[in-house]
């Protein structure tokens, strides 16, 4: 079969070209060859952790890949068998990004042929970056959504280690029960209602540091969201009266937890927060922050809750984290799904995702500008199973 041809410069042009279309080529047995790779990026070209994501991708498809060393712009990628149940380990050994690490693995290990055992996968490098989703916004938003609305249960993470920038040595496990069969599909996200926040939470983790980071970030995000009315709600006061600005969120629970992780499961020191928020319709909105040099842990809580504040006022359903990452699934999910999005529109990322999808799948997207500013994502999803394999073409895939 020949390959098909991925441009890495459209759009976003950067690593989730690559990422979406190898998960895809794996699943679909279908070879791409990928060009111009992280084109809108300086410096262009593969780095060590998108590297480090293709050979994994490679190693449980068993796929023959070519081109990929540190700084190619070119890759091709000719999948082969993907064997389940099986137990995988990959290590950025920089302070790459775990959880993109994840994005191109998970998929290609929700699907068997027949009934299996889980499947394993040990991920080494950085639990939270700034460039990419915190592990925790993974533990705490993305997987409970997928979970939710498209029926992925059997999928458990671990962090065993956090791993800051710029030494890394995070670990993370994450664990694998597959669909199975013709019968097993996803389901399809219809997710149209909003709804009221039903609650805020947060987790804000440091190490290497003094306590004070750790209670500060948990302030100035309780803070932040309090002017904003939620939880203590925002108070104004007139000449002998006291009344909030926001009484229907004042009853809104918050709860961030604090904790300190012990100093030999980290390499050198970091820290940061992860808030979200659940909402009545099944939606999650979430904030984050991680914390820098010269900028106080205050002003890194504040961060976070002023990232899902601005969530929250745009009105939508999802945030655009999450808008982008399930646009894989909506294209694999067995019928129709539907989104709505905020006022904010889609992300380039979310645009670049669906532009992979519909070249790689029969998968049928469409966008909805409403009147109201929001948008909304529909997709005709292609109701993916795995094919069986018969035992004379199955090949030998190897973990490592």
């Amino acid at each position: 079969m020949a390959s098909i041809l991925i441009d890495g410069s459209v759009l976003e042009g950067g690593g989730q070209i690559l990422r979406n279309s190898v998960s895809l080529s794996a699943l679909l047995s279908k070879p791409v060859s990928i060009h111009q790779i992280r084109n809108n990026r300086t410096p262009p070209g593969l780095k060590n952790q998108h590297r480090t994501g293709i050979e994994l991708a490679a190693r449980i498809s068993s796929a023959k890949l070519t081109g990929a060393k540190n700084g190619s712009r070119e890759i091709e990628f000719v999948p082969g068998t993907i064997n389940l149940p099986n137990h995988y380990t990959a290590d950025t050994v920089t302070a790459g990004s775990i959880t993109l690490l994840l994005q191109i693995a998970l998929p290609l290990l929700l699907f068997a042929p027949k009934p299996v055992q889980a499947s394993t996968l040990t991920l080494l490098g950085g639990t939270n970056a700034t460039m990419a989703p915190q592990v925790d916004y993974t533990k705490h938003v993305f997987l409970p959504f997928l979970r939710r609305h498209f029926g992925i249960e059997n999928v458990n993470l671990s962090i065993h280690k956090r791993g800051y920038f710029p030494r890394g040595g995070g670990e993370v496990s994450l664990r694998v029960v597959p669909f199975a069969g013709q019968d097993q599909k996803l389901r399809p996200c219809r997710l149209m209602q909003r709804g009221k926040v039903k609650w805020i939470a947060g987790v804000a983790h440091y190490a290497g540091l003094h306590a004070k980071v750790g209670k500060g970030m948990v302030a100035g995000a309780t803070q932040r969201l309090a002017a904003a009315g939620f939880g203590l709600g925002k108070q104004r006061k007139t000449h002998n009266e006291t009344t909030v600005e926001h009484p229907e969120r004042n009853d809104i629970p918050v709860s961030i937890s604090c904790t300190r992780e012990p100093n030999n499961l980290t390499k050198g020191a970091g820290s940061g927060i992860v808030l979200w928020a659940e909402l009545e319709g099944g939606g999650f909105i979430g904030g984050s922050a991680v914390g820098t040099k010269n900028v106080s842990p205050e002003e890194v809580g504040e961060e976070a809750a002023e990232e899902l504040i601005k969530g929250l006022q745009e009105d939508g359903c999802v945030d655009e984290w999450l808008q982008d990452q399930i646009i894989i699934f909506m294209a694999l999910a067995d019928g129709q799904s539907e989104v709505r999005c905020g006022t904010a529109g889609l992300s380039l990322h979310t645009r670049t995702a669906i532009w992979v999808a519909e070249r790689l799948t029969e998968a049928k997207f469409e966008i909805e500008e409403e009147e109201s500013g929001h948008t909304i994502i529909r997709c005709q999803g292609i109701g993916y199973t795995m094919p069986r394999i018969p035992d004379t073409e199955k090949g030998t895939c190897q973990s490592s």
